[in-house]
């Protein structure tokens, strides 16, 4: 699982959003999204720490023991130390809340977490599912297979980082920013703001063009990195640079021949007839 996938994800149980993340290979949830959905509290954080107090004081199992601090999006877009727990531990804490959902939301949940042990015995499964998920928002199939590709290029070359020396977060992002300066002369987080975005991911509203350049900058800087066997932040940021650099030779090529630029301000946050033009 690469950097940019195990960022927050989302689950929705009868339309009520979850937070969700990837550590040690299973999914984490948000106690907090999850007390949400099963109170209807109007402040579900007083109500976790309620919580707690009254378990600790009846001498039963410290729900603070079954929680791990891990960053969640917040609404404001930033990523936030947040209380969350493995499936094993949500299943804790509804035993703890009255609630008429506390069984469908079980169900749910074991279907969640069912899902993702199929995706590691069947890693393919995870690509199906993802693909079924663009296309139930209505993106082409062919940006689909792109976007596919894209990810894979991605998972190959954050692995290469991860085995070289690259193990926080910050590092990736560091690294990517090198090769989307070089290909597009901006960072991600400037390219999101171009195009509108807050919390979206930035790939999931590129052009067919700006995915195969993204995917062209990414895959030379995992064959130049390979070719030097760089180690470390600095020689891997090097290697990122000119991965991007050569992407970036070939985006002022295509737009030096085509009298049209490359980089795009549109996004999939429009409807249907918008989104034929973006793929346009």
């Amino acid at each position: 699982m690469t950097a940019e996938q195990a960022l927050t994800k989302i689950a929705v149980f009868k339309e009520q959003p979850v937070r969700k993340t990837l550590h040690n290979n299973e999914w984490w949830f948000s106690i907090i999204d999850v007390i949400a959905v099963l109170t209807d509290s109007d402040n579900p954080r007083d109500y976790w720490y309620k919580m707690k107090i009254r378990e600790k004081d009846e001498a039963t199992i410290e729900l603070s023991t079954i929680c791990r601090q891990l960053k969640l999006a917040s609404s404001d877009g930033k990523k936030y130390l947040t209380d969350c727990a493995n499936t094993e531990g949500v299943f804790r804490i509804v035993q703890s809340i009255p609630s008429p959902k506390a069984e469908p939301f079980k169900r749910w949940l074991a279907r969640v977490g069912y899902e993702r042990i199929q995706e590691i015995e069947d890693p393919e499964l995870a690509v199906k599912r993802a693909k079924e998920t663009y296309e139930k928002k209505g993106y082409p199939k062919g940006w689909i297979e792109k976007r596919m590709r894209g990810i894979a290029v991605r998972h190959k070359l954050t692995d290469e980082w991860k085995e070289r020396g690259v193990n926080a977060p910050n590092q990736y992002a560091i690294l990517t920013n090198e090769i989307m300066q070089g290909t597009f002369e901006m960072k991600a987080e400037d390219y999101k703001k171009f195009k509108g975005l807050e919390r979206e991911n930035l790939r999931d509203h590129m052009t067919d063009m700006e995915l195969i350049l993204t995917m062209l900058g990414e895959a030379t800087t995992t064959q130049i990195t390979d070719s030097r066997d760089s180690l470390g932040l600095d020689d891997l940021q090097k290697d990122a640079h000119e991965g991007g650099d050569v992407a970036g030779r070939t985006r002022k090529d295509i737009e030096q021949r085509t009298g049209k630029t490359v980089v795009s301000n549109k996004n999939y946050l429009s409807g249907p007839q918008d989104k034929k033009r973006l793929k346009a």
